[in-house]
């Protein structure tokens, strides 16, 4: 049974963990835990959880600008903006088995959803933030403004993180307004080649998309949907725009506000596709895309981003899958498969020896004891 430690401040934190390096043992950074299943089990490790500090610091909308303790609920963050008619524009979503994400959870793991194609990865809306590394020192980086050129990037470092270098304690995110209106607009009917090659028409056109993915099976059929958000004029006339620029690819179908919200849930989640094998995620540029799908012909799979991202369901061998994402350009993670998989499989994909003695580098830097090795990774 793991021990589980809930400290209510900063101060606690960087208590708790010198404790742990000079004792020489692991913690595990959690939160709400919707993300516990990617990666290898780590039974015993001491979890280090952070809702115990949550709340809202400092929120700013006419600057657009949100300051926040790192375990506040990702829910309870887009109702305050949205109240405020403004958004997460990096369009984050409760990742893994059930709601609980914290906003600290979504940085440190990098969650984004399909919006992430045209407004940017979770790391281009982190301003700054507050942590505490593995030797148990407090630190800062950042600032409130978009504009911040003193000293290293770390904001972008500690996206993506995974609670390997240190412990997030506080975050400032740029948000931004919320479109009036969205629309969602989908071809029938294409398949993978034909459906990439669509989306990228259409986002090489002055129609400014906003989401475009295909789902190899929604509801018995292959479907293409576009995304489309703005004034309620503008979105009319981009769509009349896009009606004709693909009128050669098929006819355009606009779903209603309800079927376009739970497409997109959908897309975001992985929905669509089977629960019972292990699922992927794959980020390779989108040509790549449909020769990966064909590859594998018992997989079922969908593509986010235009064709970046593949999410693939199946009992395929690890190695194939990750030659394939290598050999398309890209790489390949291991978001779902059960215990025994996940202790044999890495869940990120193994980087090249140059950038594994980089990346072993950076986290001996801020953690030199190890006390955030847990084995997970």
């Amino acid at each position: 049974m793991s021990e589980t430690l809930r400290p209510g401040d900063a101060t606690e934190v960087t208590e708790i963990v010198a404790a742990a390096g000079a004792r020489g043992d692991k913690l595990l950074v959690r939160s709400g835990g919707s993300k516990r299943a990617f990666g290898a089990p780590t039974p015993g490790v001491t979890i280090l959880d952070m809702r115990g500090m949550s709340g809202i610091i400092d929120y700013d909308p006419p600057e657009l600008v949100l300051t926040l303790h790192a375990g506040t609920s990702l829910a309870e963050v887009q109702a305050l903006v949205a109240a405020q008619g403004q958004m997460l524009a990096f369009d984050p979503f409760e990742a893994g088995d059930g709601a609980g994400s914290t906003i600290g959870g979504v940085v440190a793991a990098a969650v984004a959803g399909p919006a992430r194609l045209t407004r940017g990865a979770t790391r281009d809306h982190v301003l700054g933030f507050e942590a505490v590394s593995g030797r148990g020192e407090r630190f800062v980086a950042g600032g409130k403004v978009v504009k911040n050129v003193t000293g290293y990037d770390l904001p972008k470092l500690i996206t993506g993180s995974w609670g390997r270098l240190a412990a997030i304690t506080q975050l400032t995110l740029k948000v931004m307004p919320r479109p009036q209106m969205q629309s969602t607009l989908v071809l029938c009917g294409l398949a993978a080649r034909n459906a990439v090659a669509a989306m990228a028409r259409a986002l090489g056109a002055p129609v400014e998309l906003s989401a475009a993915a295909h789902l190899a099976d929604w509801h018995g059929k292959s479907v293409t949907a576009l995304r489309l958000d703005g004034f309620p004029p503008s979105v009319s006339a981009r769509s009349r725009m896009l009606a004709e620029l693909l009128g050669d690819v098929g006819k355009l179908d606009t779903l209603g506000a309800d079927d376009g919200d739970g497409l997109w849930d959908a897309v975001r989640h992985g929905r669509p596709l089977p629960t019972e094998c292990p699922l992927w995620r794959l980020v390779v540029p989108p040509s790549a895309a449909p020769d990966i799908v064909a590859a594998v012909p018992d997989a079922a799979w969908m593509l986010d981003w235009a064709g970046g991202l593949i999410w693939l369901a199946t009992g395929a061998d690890p190695l194939t899958i990750r030659r394939l994402a290598e050999a398309g350009g890209g790489h390949a993670s291991l978001v779902r498969a059960d215990a025994a998989m996940r202790a044999a499989v890495p869940a990120l994909h193994p980087q090249p020896a140059p950038v594994a003695a980089l990346e072993a580098r950076v986290r001996r830097a801020f953690d030199p004891a190890g006390v955030f090795e847990t084995g997970r990774f």
